[in-house]
């Protein structure tokens, strides 16, 4: 059902800290203008838990206003299974096309209350899910086994994989074969992922590189793994910036510098600042003076 580069797409912010929907719209084309295959809102880069339930549908209209025919997903990351049921159909009612359904980041659920929780906001969103397992950032771990005891229900379509460990990705291929649409959702471990059979990519660098991270995607599909290699090396300093506590602050600077825009955020978040913006801004700025001709595809 779903292929290809989904960008996590950033939630952009007035001065006075409401949504700035033009400049979503903005940087949103920008990533249909690449080449991308659709989009996710309101996830973590996307600060939905920092969102009311208003603005995460609010967000979801704005891309699927500038997204045209390509899927847009709705993630759903609330901290009771209640509050993600009614966001889930929420969703469904303004025509979302997906929902991408994290475990509680509040209370780390065991195997049987993931799986339990999982089938209820499926239920009532009626919508094709992508299961987010990232047991690194929310400290629950959506395994194998628990994605056979899913399998059964149609509308757990997709994997968005971040568990960390590339074996997974093969693990998950052994057990099911085509079963779910496997996506890497790492950024500095997509050209593994891609390598052993990943269908797809939920990206975050892609939202300041977008042509960068197409042309990586679209080069290991033909098969013209070098070339991929030879971009995702360039790369890789900038796609380290998504993995780390700071992520959305990362790579908001990131996309300051790459697409001109802003890198507000919602508190209790704040820019970085000092020593550390330093560093991010060198890596970005390393990254732009050596931007490599991309090939054509």
């Amino acid at each position: 059902m779903w292929t290809g580069v989904f960008p996590a797409v950033t939630t952009k912010f007035t001065e006075d800290d409401r949504l700035d929907h033009a400049e979503m719209e903005r940087c949103f084309a920008l990533q249909m203008e690449a080449g991308c295959d659709g989009i996710i809102v309101c996830g973590s880069l996307g600060e939905g838990p920092m969102l009311s339930h208003d603005e995460k549908i609010e967000v979801l209209k704005t891309a699927q206003k500038v997204a045209g025919n390509k899927p847009v997903l709705l993630t759903i990351n609330e901290a009771g299974t209640r509050e993600a049921a009614s966001i889930a159909k929420r969703a469904a009612k303004e025509g979302a096309n997906g929902l991408m359904v994290v475990p509680s980041p509040i209370y780390h659920t065991n195997p049987e209350e993931t799986v339990a929780a999982l089938r209820a906001v499926a239920a009532a969103g009626d919508l094709p899910v992508m299961i987010y397992s990232n047991r690194l950032a929310y400290r629950v771990d959506v395994t194998v086994d628990q994605m056979e005891e899913l399998a059964a229900d149609k509308r757990f379509v997709a994997i968005k994989e971040s568990s960390d460990d590339i074996r997974r990705s093969t693990e998950i291929i052994n057990r099911f074969g085509d079963r779910y649409d496997l996506f890497t959702g790492v950024d500095n471990l997509a050209f593994e992922a891609l390598s052993v059979g990943a269908i797809g990519w939920v990206a975050g660098l892609v939202v300041a590189f977008p042509r960068e991270t197409v042309a990586i995607y679209q080069l290991m599909k033909q098969g013209r793994r070098e070339e991929a290699l030879s971009i995702y090396r360039w790369f890789r300093p900038l796609l380290d910036l998504d993995v780390s506590t700071y992520l959305v602050q990362n790579i908001k600077l990131a996309e300051v510098l790459a697409i001109n825009t802003n890198d507000r955020v919602r508190m209790p978040r704040q820019p970085l600042s000092g020593e550390r913006r330093k560093v991010v801004e060198k890596i970005v700025k390393d990254a732009l003076a050596v931007r490599p001709k991309l090939p054509s595809f």
